[in-house]
Formats: structure tokens, C-alpha cells, sequence
């Protein structure tokens, strides 16, 4: 199913167009990682098959209900707010009015699950010209099995100007995923009891590198 907000339908068209042929390689390559229809694991993710769009990638990690921040992001996000994003909010690089409406985009992302596919745009200031974006995320199971991290990209089209650079949603769609499973992830059968050291963090996984 898709969920369909409109703002305004011209700069939804124009922010479709943005790096229309990297983003369906992005969202194919998220596709072939799925097994038997289920959402792909973080470690699944290999750097080499998102190469295109590698600097406007990352991955988030839900913190709370509507609220995500970043594991790892590509160099494209910090130049748009001008500061090293990782551990940032996603939120960050939206507007405080449109916030809320991310929060609820997030919410089905994790819960249905469900693909996100934003438009945004950035009004123009002073020393600023105005900017066009594209958001997507795409759903991912952590080491642990629960629909925790997610996959995104960030394209956008003009120059940064001044950073920091905040989006409004100008059109928003929902998809829902058919897993094929159960609302508790799979898993695998018990293994003899073994002691194990406090779990303090995952290993970074996906390393996002750009060369001159």
C-alpha cells in the first residue's frame, strides 16, 4: 500500500527526477538483499553495491518511537549541515514543522514495515540558492533480528551555500513490505548455554569512503 501526501506537486515532480537511475539502482540492491522476502540484515550491506549514491548514504538506527539518528553517513550529508552528522537525528536536517510528519513516516518504517521516498526542499536565503532533495529509506534488521536500522540516501540538487541546509516535505510516499513472516523475527534454534561479555556496541559495518 501507498500513502500519499502532496504538497506541492510541481517540486514533487522536479524532486523525482533527481538521480532518478542511481536511486532505482539503490533501492534494487536493497531488493536483492532480501531472502525469501524478509528485510536485510545491516550486515548484509556491502559498500560496493551502492556505490553511486555512496556519499549521500547511511545508516540510521531507531532510538525511540519516531526518532532515528545516524550510525555512519557519507560525506554529502555533513556538508549539507556543515558538521560531522554522525549520532545526529535524522530529524536534524528537516525543518521543526515538518519534524512530526518524519516522526510518523519513521514510525511505519519501523513498524510495518515500509519503504519511505520523501521530496524535500529548502527554501532559498540569503546567500542560498534553493535547494531540492530526494530522502529515501529503506528498512534493516539489526545483528539481533529485530527492524531496528535503516538504509537511506540523501540526494539533492543545487549548491549547498550556507550550511546548516534544513528540508520542508513537499511529498511524502509510504510502502508497505510483505515480509512473509510473523511479527516476531525468526530465530535460529537454541544453542548450549555459553557466557557471554556485555554486548557495549555494534562494529561499524558499512564504511562510506570517497576518493578525489
Amino acid at each position: 500500500m501507498i500513502t500519499d501526501l502532496t504538497g506541492a506537486p510541481g517540486l514533487a515532480r522536479h524532486a523525482q527526477g533527481l538521480r532518478a537511475r542511481d536511486i532505482e539502482a539503490f533501492r534494487r540492491y536493497w531488493s536483492r538483499m532480501r531472502k525469501a522476502g524478509d528485510v536485510p540484515r545491516r550486515t548484509d550491506i556491502d559498500p560496493r553495491g551502492i556505490a553511486p549514491v555512496l556519499s549521500e548514504a547511511f545508516v540510521a538506527e531507531r532510538i525511540a518511537p519516531g526518532l532515528a539518528r545516524l550510525r555512519i553517513a557519507g560525506n554529502h550529508l555533513n556538508d549539507l549541515m556543515g558538521m560531522e552528522v554522525r549520532g545526529m537525528p535524522l530529524s536534524s536536517f528537516l525543518r521543526p514543522g515538518d519534524r512530526d510528519r518524519l516522526a510518523e513516516c519513521l514510525a511505519d518504517l519501523f513498524d510495518r514495515p515500509a519503504t519511505l521516498d520523501l521530496d524535500l526542499v529548502a527554501e532559498r536565503r540569503m546567500g542560498s540558492a534553493p535547494l531540492t532533495g530526494r530522502l529515501v529509506l529503506m528498512p534493516l534488521r539489526s545483528d539481533l533480528g529485530d527492524i531496528s536500522r535503516a538504509l537511506g540516501c540523501l540526494v539533492t540538487e543545487g549548491p549547498c551555500g550556507h550550511a546548516p541546509r534544513r528540508f520542508a516535505i513537499s511529498r511524502s510516499r509510504v510502502t508497505g513490505i510483505d515480509t512473509g513472516a510473523s511479527a516476531d523475527p525468526e530465530r535460529p534454534a537454541p544453542a548450549p548455554p555459553v557466557t557471554r561479555a556485555p554486548l557495549m556496541g555494534e562494529r561499524p559495518y558499512l564504511r562510506l569512503v570517497t576518493q578525489d
